[in-house]
């Protein structure tokens, strides 16, 4: 017998014809680069929290309570000192549109992250209060988080952000929490798809614009993952290239920290890709606020279906 719970997950999503659609200008591959920025809003004995956060440069590791662990906050703090402005000048010249997946902390504790983006027209991804897990949180507690991230980013940046990537994974509630605050368009919680898609939630459909966890600098950190730059490089390569050969419309999520790809060797991995991407005929670039509108507008939902919640 296969339980209800199981059975009521999307298993089948598209099949084996994806929809037909259209970017603008007759892109066939759109990729969005996000640019994850979440330090000094980890766990950290100087939050007053029991746990100080591993994931530095080296994962899990590090001096815990109730020590506190300056080498793993140094980490942490090349990234909002120097990491997040060798990106900033990467993008910036490229004249590519990225999308800021920031913890509100992070952005109060260091203003000219938001100037900058406010400069050159960055949009946000609600990326929580701090980066801490939500998962280990009652209902309750996670609206409270939801609510001081909101009133966070609209003192930072002067608007509330439209989408929402958890830190890490979502909760149970985290979607039913998104549709009852009634202001977010869509979330990233989900890796599920190419290409949007919406999901059932308390009997509402509701669009979701999915993240990667493989092209994304996290696996760094992870065993197996990128020993090399290089490595990071060629995953994104070859996964544009097998976008485009494809010959598909399709849309791809390109995720970099500034703690770790703001290092200057992966720094240039992610400048090499640019490069590559810019090149590559039919491949073009937008920001995640862009793509959600742009599905809702052209593509809103029909037959949609079958999701977990």
């Amino acid at each position: 017998m296969i339980p209800d719970r199981v059975r009521q997950r999307d298993l089948v999503g598209y099949g084996r014809t994806p929809p037909t659609f259209s970017w603008p200008d007759g892109a066939k591959v759109v990729v969005n680069f996000v640019l994850v920025y979440e330090e000094g809003s980890e766990a950290s004995v100087l939050w007053g929290d029991e746990r100080n956060e591993g994931w530095g440069e080296y994962a899990d590791a590090g001096v815990h309570p109730p020590r506190r662990d300056p080498g793993t906050e140094a980490h942490y703090e090349y990234g909002s000192r120097a990491g997040v402005w060798r990106l900033a000048r990467i993008f910036d010249e490229a004249a590519v549109p990225v999308t800021v997946s920031a913890a509100a902390v992070a952005l109060e504790l260091n203003p000219e992250v938001p100037a900058w983006m406010h400069e050159h027209g960055h949009d946000l991804l609600g990326h929580g209060w701090r980066w801490i897990p939500l998962w280990d949180m009652s209902r309750d507690e996670e609206r409270e988080h939801l609510r001081r991230a909101i009133a966070s980013y609209e003192k930072t940046l002067g608007y509330r952000p439209i989408g929402w990537n958890c830190p890490s994974w979502p909760s149970d509630a985290t979607r039913e929490l998104l549709v009852e605050d009634g202001g977010f368009l869509y979330d990233s919680d989900g890796c599920a798809d190419d290409v949007p898609y919406y999901a059932l939630c308390n009997g509402q459909p509701f669009l979701v614009v999915p993240y990667s966890k493989t092209y994304n600098d996290s696996r760094f950190l992870m065993n197996p993952g990128f020993a090399s730059p290089r490595d990071f490089l060629d995953t994104l390569v070859m996964g544009l290239d097998e976008l485009v050969h494809e010959g598909r419309t399709t849309m791809m999520t390109v995720a970099v920290h500034a703690r770790w790809s703001g290092q200057a060797a992966r720094a240039a991995a992610l400048r090499a890709f640019l490069d590559h991407a810019r090149r590559t005929p039919d491949v073009s670039f937008m920001r995640r606020g862009d793509i959600a509108r742009w599905w809702l507008e052209r593509y809103p939902p029909r037959d949609v279906p079958r999701a977990t919640v």
